[in-house]
């Protein structure tokens, strides 16, 4: 699929809502260029494959499209003592 974001497109960021859950961030800049339908391709299969979920979804008066993903982070804990 061709509605790859550029390199400089993406961010990622981890940040902590609440104590004891913590969530992995994803930002991208999708350009005009790209159709509705590849957009949706595109994050259906970032939810699907790579457990994302979308947070938020801005379209810039010159219609590029601004996306927020979010994932939990699932820490493991030591089950034993030390």
């Amino acid at each position: 699929m061709s509605a790859r974001p550029d390199k400089g497109a993406r961010a990622r960021e981890r940040q902590a809502l609440r104590p004891g859950v913590e969530f992995e961030f994803e930002r991208l800049v999708l350009s005009r260029d790209h159709p509705r339908s590849v957009v949706t391709r595109l994050l259906v299969e970032r939810a699907e494959k790579g457990g994302w979920e979308l947070v938020r979804v801005r379209i810039s008066s010159d219609g590029t499209r601004r996306v927020v993903l979010r994932r939990r982070i699932i820490r493991q804990r030591a089950t034993l003592p030390a």
